[in-house]
């Protein structure tokens, strides 16, 4: 069999092509390097080629990188950095794409940043892992056939969303295969010489790249039968009798700092309606609990403190939801955060009804401790669209803040017993049948501080958090397959 390797890689300057070329030709399985130029008065590495290209991420590129490869497989670098592959990687890549009959395999890698070698161990590919910035580090490894034959599928040209859309399609034809090996060294370049080319990399902020990466999954989604269309089923908000109509639900576990921010800002609030706040306290040992009792003259405020010591953030949810003093819609309020003005749970209130949805999603702004705007200041979450958000959600990372939910809904599905990605489970499940809310005034006040639960994660947190979320993608994206084949 062939097991030849043509290799695409960016060029960054002549010191990174050269090095990035003397490491690949260690490999006799190597039989062309080609470097994708966006600017072609460079000079390459003595038997290497050029292709000129728009971007590294566009769908051209990837036709002009299928119509190039005449090898079995193609190994593509997508960094402006030096590739140093490991002792024998290309024949290990080489073996498990025959013994895994993988469209694609991706690697864990080192990375060396001015001299400093560090760990970078990436997760396993899943049936939901739908997210455009999946870490597959920086080297992917194709089956030559299957790239040509998803390029050969590509029927729109995207700028920013070209690999996305290139990888969702090899996903469609093989398996996409995470080898959790150490098979190569990415060092990053910190000099620049003159004349070098960089890829100018599109902002992922940028509005025009997010509509193209949700054009890309939305086609996915309908080539595996995981649309839905946008018909959602109606609420009648008439389910339980509730003494309340809203409540304010606050997880807390030391939060001695914030937590009285947070009460006053609930306690604030100016309504046309009863309501309540709901605060579980997580066993706090800070003098927390204290303080929530300076607040307990007020009748409005609850002070739950669990018996159990098993619960996260949503098992805490659960046990608010579940109370006899519940209201019928249950809004969210982080013990770090708190409401950007009086008109906050009225405004959530109301778009339940307005839009008939069981479930709303406001917009929130960033802050400092002291809650002056940090960047990037305002997170709208526009992405979520009444046409297509619920398709779009299994591609984002996130949903927005604060949350609100009807609450005989949320007490049917619950709340996921953990501390992170629970927000995001109820989103996918609560979106699968009914409309998501939106409101678009800045309501809220997320603070960034050292004590934040997402503060200075390490590479190994991130990536469980990634893998955990990626699990609920999959999940959810099985259920929405099953449900439309029963339609």
């Amino acid at each position: 069999m062939n097991k030849t390797i043509n290799c695409f890689v960016p060029y960054a300057s002549k010191q990174q092509a050269e090095a990035t070329a003397a490491s690949l030709k260690e490999s006799d399985l190597v039989t062309k390097i080609f470097f994708l130029l966006q600017d072609e008065g460079v000079e390459l590495p003595e038997g290497t080629e050029g292709i000129k290209i728009d971007t590294l991420t566009s769908s051209e590129t990837m036709k002009k990188i299928a119509a190039a490869a005449d090898s079995a497989y193609i190994l593509l670098h997508t960094k402006n950095s030096q590739l140093v592959m490991g002792y024998l990687a290309l024949r290990r890549f080489v073996r498990l794409a025959e013994d895994s009959e993988a469209g694609m395999l991706y690697a864990d890698s080192y990375a060396v940043v001015d001299g400093n070698r560090t760990n970078l161990p990436v997760i396993d590919y899943q049936f939901g892992s739908l997210r455009d910035d999946f870490n597959f580090g920086p080297v992917l490894f194709f089956n030559a056939e299957v790239f040509k034959k998803a390029a050969a599928a590509i029927d729109k040209h995207y700028t920013a969303a070209g690999l996305y859309d290139l990888r969702l399609k090899v996903s469609q034809i093989a398996p996409i295969v995470h080898i959790n090996e150490y098979l190569y060294t990415d060092i990053t370049v910190t000099t620049k010489e003159d004349g070098e080319a960089h890829f100018a990399y599109v902002d992922p902020k940028n509005r025009g790249v997010q509509i193209e990466m949700e054009e890309a999954v939305t086609d996915h989604l309908k080539k595996i039968g995981g649309y839905l269309e946008p018909k959602f089923d109606t609420i009648e908000f008439n389910k339980g009798d509730f003494e309340y109509e809203a409540s304010v639900i606050i997880p807390v576990r030391n939060r001695v700092r914030t937590i009285r921010d947070a009460i006053r800002s609930v306690l604030s609030q100016k309504t046309d309606f009863p309501f309540n706040l709901i605060i579980i306290d997580n066993g706090s040992t800070d003098g927390t609990s204290e303080a929530i009792e300076e607040f307990t003259s007020d009748p409005r405020v609850i002070h739950i403190q669990p018996t159990r010591n098993d619960l996260g953030i949503g098992g805490c949810w659960n046990a608010g939801v579940n109370h006899p003093k519940c209201g019928k819609f249950a809004v969210q309020l982080d013990s770090d955060d708190v409401y950007k003005d009086e008109n906050t749970l009225a405004k959530m209130v109301k778009a339940f009804y307005d839009q008939n949805c069981g479930m709303v999603v406001g917009t929130y702004c960033l802050t400092d401790i002291d809650m002056n705007i940090i960047p990037p200041g305002v997170i709208d979450h526009k992405e979520w669209t009444p046409e297509n958000g619920r398709n779009n959600a299994l591609r984002i990372n996130g949903l927005g803040a604060p949350r609100a939910f009807y609450t005989p809904m949320l007490r049917e599905i619950n709340v996921p017993n953990t501390s992170y990605g629970e927000d995001y489970a109820l989103g996918l499940a609560f979106s699968r049948h009914n409309q998501i809310g939106r409101v678009y005034d800045v309501v809220y006040l997320c603070r960034r501080w050292e004590d934040n639960s997402d503060h200075a994660l390490d590479i190994n947190k991130t990536n469980a958090n990634n893998l955990y979320k990626d699990r609920i993608r999959t999940w959810e994206l099985q259920a929405r397959v099953a449900m439309n084949k029963k339609k």
